[in-house]
């Protein structure tokens, strides 16, 4: 994909930011991103920057996707996160068989698909496929989708597990039950996915021993260096990139109060003049390059293996469980002598313990 068309994505995407940071408090208070949001995101282009070019998507960088996501997230984290969350999917059915990804995009290329990947149901094998039962949670943005990917082992004919595979539905064939209450990431509408007896044909499942190996058979179809990259690293950074985002936008928020705060306890002084929050803003700056540039280069170091193919590193893959840490160390501006050691006693879901 050509270079202007990456960077127009990212300014369509920029130009949304006013809008998805005026809707940020209804969208939590609904418990979903507005339906209104996703249309403006897909008519940037968003949701086709992974896709692969033969349905009509831009398979472009990946850091192309990940700054929009993070300019996305730093509006709005629940809607940086399900945009996050629904876009990389494309990039997973393109490793599925031509046929399953036919099925998905042939009549809509903008049919997206929403996830849950942890494997709380049961998939029994049977002729042609699997039979798929079970509940399935923290699908993010499933109200948004018409497909869904549900992971699950498959157990061998002597009952212990054979294989883990990612199992692709349309709507039809599962419920969505409406049970996400929570404190945070509130408004991404992660509820349950429900499946009762639905049966999965082969070519709509994917083994994870070959996304692992980085061989799945949709690479044939989709040749290009995006579709070698690890899943490891290319999820992991989906979820990454969304909390570097929320930290930018908490950050940003932060330095524009205080410039304009006036502390009256010491004599009308500005509060952008006190010299232990100016060292606590630029510890806070640091950190959230630190993260970016991190994930930035080894994104990098990733594509140019995929284009080059040759065994990888294991340097690029271990920071993307660390790039958030500097993220969310950001927004904490308190002094260090009163910030907790542990937040013990503290869930991000439903509030203090």
């Amino acid at each position: 994909m050509s270079e202007n068309v990456g960077q127009a994505v990212i300014d369509g995407v920029r130009e949304l930011l006013p809008l998805l940071r005026e809707r940020a408090q209804e969208t939590e208070d609904s418990r979903n991103v507005p339906a209104e949001s996703v249309k403006a995101l897909t008519e940037t282009g968003f949701f086709r920057v992974l896709q692969p070019s033969r349905f009509g998507g831009h398979e472009d960088d990946p850091i192309t996707f990940l700054t929009a996501v993070r300019l996305i997230a730093s509006a709005c984290g629940s809607t940086g996160w399900v945009a996050s969350v629904l876009g990389v999917h494309a990039w997973q059915l393109a490793l599925f068989p031509l046929q399953a990804q036919e099925e998905v995009w042939g009549a809509d290329s903008g049919t997206r698909m929403s996830s849950s990947y942890a494997p709380t149901g049961q998939a029994e094998t049977v002729a042609g496929g699997h039979r798929l039962s079970g509940r399935w949670s923290f699908s993010s943005g499933c109200d948004h989708a018409t497909w869904a990917l549900l992971g699950a082992i498959v157990s061998g004919a002597d009952g212990n597990p054979a294989d883990f595979r990612t199992f692709l539905l349309p709507a039809s064939d599962y419920v969505i039950d409406d049970v996400w209450d929570t404190v945070g990431l509130r408004g991404t509408g992660s509820n349950d996915v429900v499946v009762s007896g639905a049966f999965v044909p082969e070519h709509r499942s994917l083994s994870f021993n070959d996304v692992f190996r980085c061989a799945c058979p949709g690479q044939e179809a989709n040749p290009a260096p995006l579709y070698r990259l690890p899943y490891g690293s290319l999820f992991s950074y989906a979820i990454t990139t969304p909390i570097i985002g929320m930290a930018t936008g908490a950050y940003e928020a932060h330095v524009a109060y205080q410039r304009e705060r006036v502390r009256a306890s010491y004599v009308g002084q500005k509060a952008s003049e006190d010299p232990h929050s100016q060292v606590r803003v630029a510890e806070a700056a640091a950190d959230l390059d630190s993260a970016w540039l991190a994930l930035e280069r080894n994104m990098a170091e990733l594509m140019e293996h995929a284009r080059a193919p040759a065994v990888l590193a294991r340097r690029p893959r271990r920071p993307g469980a660390r790039d958030q840490r500097p993220g969310a160390r950001a927004v904490d501006v308190r002094p260090r002598r009163v910030r907790p050691a542990h937040p013990a006693g503290r869930d991000d879901l439903t509030g203090p313990g």
